[in-house]
């Protein structure tokens, strides 16, 4: 009791301290998950179409994932200029802001094709019966040119209004960009997928989508007048890379778990959203422990619970309100579209079981991550984001199963 009573007294502090803030975090949050379940509805009506082309679910968490990594990423440097009182719009390619959101594109478009060859390389060890690699860069390339428009112009535009409204912009960056992510993505992605039906066109669109994508990766890496764009990009691509072979493996999970996900389909509506409130509440941490050390709030060196203990307790209070909001949120969407399911409770308590199993081990990525980073004399924007939000996949994906089967609900 003395322990929930000093809990509830710093919460309360932090508050006060900061209501516009928190308000705004869980505001973020709360659309995330809107847009998380619009994402997982998207996976449930796609289910014929992850049967028809086996070895695409391998893809889809990584797929989705490296977008919401590269611009959660961006929002995060943002985050901080913004705290530096550095942060200003231009369209001029040669300001800071311009070589952030040039590096996002670049980023956005080399990743897709480096993931489609992974993918494909996954699948096919792992014994899954497989797509061509072909069918895999269209999808991952050609899905991929919507979402960087949309969330790109959500993530500035989240920035923007942060600056105007007085919004610590790195409570609501992270879980704005991830969930317009996820929910652009996939519709996206499942759009790409009548592009690989057959034909001639499929090859040809595959060699284009290949020449961009490499062009992309060579022009970041050696583009010596734009140091700031060439700095991310050196930085981010190894971490990207990583992370979304770990998101790989979590869709190796759900594909391994598909027919128990087919058996419940409600179920398909909980995983999107899952994965993507546990990377988000993770990125708070992450972004928050980022600014901290660029201001010189933290001492690198130490690992002290102490020095982030406000955060944390943030983290977990709006964990605990927003994962149980998601699991009532999925039992009313299963049943307004009569998907078939297990008792209500016991949605509830696999969505909120399963989330703070997520987000206690993303937590601790997220903060050691940042510390490691920052050792290093690196960036922490460019990989507190990517790595939390890789680890929350492959982390969600087992917590999800881990409940289920603790719950008895699988197939």
């Amino acid at each position: 009791m003395r322990l929930l009573r000093r809990t509830l007294a710093r919460f309360v502090a932090l508050v006060r301290a900061d209501a516009a803030g928190v308000r705004a975090g869980f505001v973020a949050l709360v659309v995330s998950t809107i847009t998380g379940l619009i994402a997982g509805i998207t996976l449930g009506k796609i289910e014929g179409t992850l049967a028809d082309l086996p070895g695409l679910l391998v893809l889809v968490p990584a797929a989705v994932g490296m977008r919401g990594n590269v611009f959660g990423a961006l929002g995060s440097r943002l985050g901080t200029s913004v705290h530096a009182g550095t942060f200003r719009l231009s369209r001029r390619l040669d300001t800071e802001v311009g070589q952030n959101l040039a590096s996002a594109v670049l980023l956005s478009m080399s990743l897709a094709w480096i993931l489609a060859i992974a993918a494909k390389g996954i699948a096919a060890a792992t014994g899954h019966g497989t797509i061509s690699v072909v069918d895999y860069v269209v999808i991952s390339v050609v899905g991929g040119l919507i979402p960087i428009a949309v969330v790109m112009a959500i993530t500035v535009g989240v920035t923007a209004a942060g600056v105007r409204r007085g919004w610590d912009v790195d409570n609501v960056a992270a879980p704005v960009v991830t969930a317009a992510a996820d929910s652009v993505t996939l519709p996206s992605l499942w759009l790409a997928t009548h592009l690989v039906r057959g034909g001639a066109l499929t090859p040809a669109l595959a060699v284009v989508c290949t020449l961009v994508s490499v062009a992309s990766l060579v022009v970041g890496l050696r583009a010596k007048a734009l140091p700031t764009l060439r700095r991310i990009v050196q930085e981010s691509v190894p971490v990207l890379v990583a992370s979304g072979v770990i998101s790989m493996f979590a869709g190796l999970i759900l594909q391994g778990r598909f027919d128990s996900l087919r058996h419940y389909a409600v179920l398909f509506v909980l995983v999107p959203p899952l994965l993507s409130l546990s990377g988000s509440l993770a990125g708070i941490l992450s972004s928050r422990v980022a600014s901290k050390l660029h201001l010189g709030l933290l001492d690198p060196r130490r690992v002290s619970l102490s020095a982030i203990s406000e955060d944390l307790v943030l983290v977990y209070v709006l964990s605990t309100a927003i994962f149980t909001i998601l699991g009532v949120a999925t039992v009313g969407v299963g049943a307004l579209m009569s998907l078939g399911g297990p008792a209500a409770g016991s949605v509830v308590a696999a969505a909120l079981l399963a989330g703070l199993l997520a987000t206690t081990l993303t937590v601790v990525v997220g903060y050691l991550s940042a510390l490691a980073t920052y050792r290093l004399e690196l960036d922490p924007d460019n990989f507190g984001i990517p790595v939390t939000a890789a680890c929350s996949d492959l982390l969600g994906a087992i917590a999800l199963m881990l409940a289920l089967v603790a719950l008895g609900l699988t197939a």
